[in-house]
């Protein structure tokens, strides 16, 4: 008697831990059961992959969805479909919302909001604050919490902790891996005024690598003292990269398609605000130390911090343009477009955006293409030629840093628990989105 599957996914090339080679995937009741060739079985739904790549899912771990409170610039529905239509299963969105989310009424708001509005799974960071250090301890172990997240610098309010002292209360208190911004704000204030007015070119000044070393420096020998495990977010300077490999005992690290692909003063020159983000587009010296990061294996995940603003908001004369730019969307095609030129591997591709992200933040059964796992797939055809286009993004602020950029290498499909909620670039099973399980939070 043959096999009965709810879905198979028939002839595509599977890349996980095992490799990459021609399989068949078989799903029931959301999770995989089988991976092999199941050419005598038969399934409910049979999903035609001869000719493209089965990834495990893509997890975005760093996204601004901007709700509640900034639903201008995007809403948990709107940021949600940009991210299937990139291929995304699963996000992990921050606290810098107004309110923010710092206690246990806004992070249940927020899975409430999401609830049957968003595309596609997700899990929200609490934000870390002088005043709630002493209980993030019971918050990070709250369902639907992904971690705590620290702003060291480049934050306004209370989601702002510069001092040692502020950090070191934070992560005594933490006891799963938390993330920062680093940047040092007592640095980046001396250094405001070498701002030049409707000048983009002095982002990076203002904001210059020091900045970036100086706070990352600190905020490792800090977690070092405490024997804290802590992630630092996309990180931009070369010196920080060397840093960081001899310090993974305690720290991951974080990299962004923006900064592998855009470099200084070009990018400012030619998007002017749109180039505009913290911590800022740098130079090709320190590309180039990403990307041998990257290569070295320092790099743990990539993040496409989507932080979108509104057209109005990035035409405004530097330095009264806001920092940020969407990213969710394009984080597949951009980054299988450095696959397609060879800097990097498609499994390394895999490690960064699934595997990675499995292993720092112990997900409970997504990130791994393997029997027992959530059946979340990202589907792509490595030879597809697109351009990216502003018109297409589906960011309720309609504008893309990538506008014009020809990729190779496109998302076709994304499946989530089993259902395909994307395909050829339409949402055809919406608000299917549920909460990310940890192994490491109450219930989870």
């Amino acid at each position: 008697m043959s096999e009965t599957y709810d879905l198979i996914i028939r002839g595509g090339e599977v890349v996980n831990h095992a490799g990459r080679g021609l399989s068949d995937v078989g799903v029931r009741a959301g999770k995989i059961v089988a991976i092999g060739d199941l050419s005598q079985a038969s399934a409910g739904e049979v999903f035609d992959a001869k000719g493209l790549a089965v990834l495990p899912g893509v997890i975005d771990t760093q996204v601004h969805f901007r709700e509640p409170g900034l639903e201008w610039k995007e809403d948990l529905e709107s940021g949600s479909r940009a991210a299937v239509l990139g291929g995304v299963v699963a996000v992990f969105e921050m606290p810098n919302t107004e309110p923010t989310t710092t206690d246990p009424d806004s992070l249940a708001d927020k899975l409430v909001r999401a609830r049957h509005r968003m595309h596609c799974d997700h899990a929200f960071y609490v934000g870390g604050t002088h005043e709630n250090a002493v209980f993030l301890g019971e918050l990070e172990r709250l369902p639907g919490c992904c971690g705590i997240k620290v702003f060291m610098g480049a934050s306004t309010g209370s989601l702002l902790v510069q001092d040692d002292e502020g950090i070191e209360q934070v992560l005594r208190h933490v006891n799963r891996r938390a993330a920062f911004h680093s940047e040092d704000e007592y640095r980046l204030a001396e250094r405001r005024p070498l701002a030049r007015t409707g000048d983009w070119t002095s982002h990076e000044e203002v904001r210059d690598a020091a900045s970036a070393l100086e706070s990352t420096h600190r905020l490792v020998r800090i977690a070092k003292a405490l024997g804290k495990r802590i992630h630092v977010l996309h990180v931009t300077t070369a010196e920080e990269m060397i840093f960081l490999a001899a310090n993974k005992d305690v720290a991951s690290v974080e990299v962004t398609p923006q900064h592998l692909t855009l470099t200084a003063p070009e990018a400012y020159e030619r998007l002017k605000g749109y180039a505009q983000m913290n911590p800022p587009i740098r130079n090709k010296y320190h590309q180039d130390g990403l990307w041998d990061a990257l290569a070295a294996g320092v790099a743990d995940v990539l993040g496409s911090d989507h932080a979108p603003h509104t057209k109005e908001e990035k035409a405004r004369p530097y330095p009264a343009s806001p920092s940020g730019m969407p990213g969710v969307q394009t984080l597949v095609p951009v980054m299988l477009t450095h696959v397609a030129n060879g800097r990097l591997t498609l499994e390394r591709f895999v490690d960064l955006t699934s595997h990675g992200a499995n292993r720092l933040f112990g997900m409970a059964d997504k990130g791994r293409l393997a029997v027992g796992n959530d059946a979340d797939f990202t589907i792509v055809d490595l030879k597809a030629r697109r351009t990216i286009r502003h018109e297409d993004m589906a960011s309720r602020v309609g504008w893309t840093p990538f506008d014009g950029f020809e990729a190779t290498g496109w998302p076709m499909a994304t499946i989530i628990r089993g259902r395909v909620v994307m395909r050829d670039d339409e949402v055809i099973a919406p608000s299917l989105g549920e909460p990310v399980r940890f192994s490491e939070t109450l219930g989870g």
